[in-house]
């Protein structure tokens, strides 16, 4: 076990690599220091000395990969790449464009974009599966066909429609949770409610209908079949039977979500004037400040990974061929 946990450590560190070269490549071969420096200091009458005095304030003053003029390993430590790229690998985000500190901002945004994910994925996952096992208890009725719609409907709309709705309804008719805004302490939570409830809403349709589609499949297997002809209850199928044995899936599903409980939603972090991860990148774009997009970037890849990690541990706990054959596999 612990050598199969170790290989797939190892096997993530070129992968790591290997996304921070492209997306070094990406943001620096499409925007130039040249064409920052420009965006920061306006497109029209700037002057080629303004522009070297920004990059020189900002690091960018450097060759990409290889520094000539520089003697011994500084030849490739004083580079762009060296600098702005594989220090992330320390996790010494350095300054942002803007000249705040990115590390700083990490930790102090990183708490309210957890107070709203944690919240959102923990009730959506338990009222998907909830809403998706109705659906195949109640399987060929009136309730599994309204249900079914009712789903369609809700993937229809857009999340743009339920935020609206929601401030509208639950903030401005009837006051019952602030409209936007976030505080600190135990008065986050009136502040988080209302885009938690959104959060959940807005994923129902979607997950109910990937849920059900899971269940579906283990439904018509023989080892149903044959706990349904020992007389067992349908309940007691899905519950037992159906739901641990689709464990699988829904922890590879739940993968890709890791990185939005530090990363904060986009959308909801944007319109309810959450300070989290979501609208700080949001900003970033808007400002254009690579060098936070970069740091979130590469923040967001190490989730992922650490994700896909934690998710092959969670195999072994839920299912014991995983475990037997990585045991085998380590000796």
């Amino acid at each position: 076990m612990f050598n199969y946990l170790l290989r797939r450590i190892l096997y993530a560190i070129p992968v790591l690599l290997g996304v921070n070269i492209i997306t070094f490549l990406l943001f620096f071969a499409v925007n130039s220091p040249d064409d920052m420096a420009r965006a920061y200091l306006g497109q029209k009458y700037v002057t080629p000395s303004a522009i070297q005095l920004w990059k020189s304030e900002h690091g960018y003053d450097v060759p990409m990969f290889y520094n000539e003029k520089a003697s011994g390993i500084s030849k490739v430590t004083n580079t762009l790449f060296f600098t702005k790229s594989l220090t992330l690998f320390t996790f010494n985000f350095g300054m942002s464009d803007s000249g705040r500190n990115i590390s700083y901002d990490i930790r102090h945004r990183m708490l309210p974009s957890l107070a709203i994910a944690v919240p959102i994925l923990l009730l959506g996952l338990l009222t998907n599966i909830t809403m998706a096992l109705l659906l195949i208890f109640f399987r060929q009725t009136y309730v599994e066909v309204g249900g079914a719609i009712l789903c369609v409907i809700l993937m229809s709309i857009s999340s743009l429609f339920y935020i609206i709705a929601g401030q509208f309804i639950l903030a401005k008719v009837f006051h019952w949770v602030p409209i936007s805004g976030y505080q600190s302490g135990l008065d986050a939570v009136k502040f988080v409610i209302l885009p938690v409830i959104v959060g959940v809403i807005t994923g129902i349709g979607m997950g109910t209908r990937w849920y059900r589609t899971l269940f579906l499949e283990e439904q018509y297997k023989d080892y149903v079949r044959t706990a349904r002809a020992k007389g067992l209850s349908q309940q007691r199928i899905l519950l037992t039977h159906v739901l641990k044995n689709a464990m699988i899936p829904i922890l590879t599903g739940l993968v890709v979500i890791i990185p939005s409980l530090f990363l904060g939603s986009l959308l909801l972090e944007s319109f309810f004037g959450i300070p989290g991860l979501g609208s700080y990148t949001i900003d970033a774009i808007t400002r254009q400040d690579f060098a936070i997009v970069r740091a979130m970037v590469f923040l967001g890849s190490v989730l992922y990974i650490v994700g896909l990690i934690l998710t092959d541990i969670s195999y072994t706990l839920v299912d014991p061929r995983v475990r037997l054959g990585s045991s085998q596999a380590g000796s």
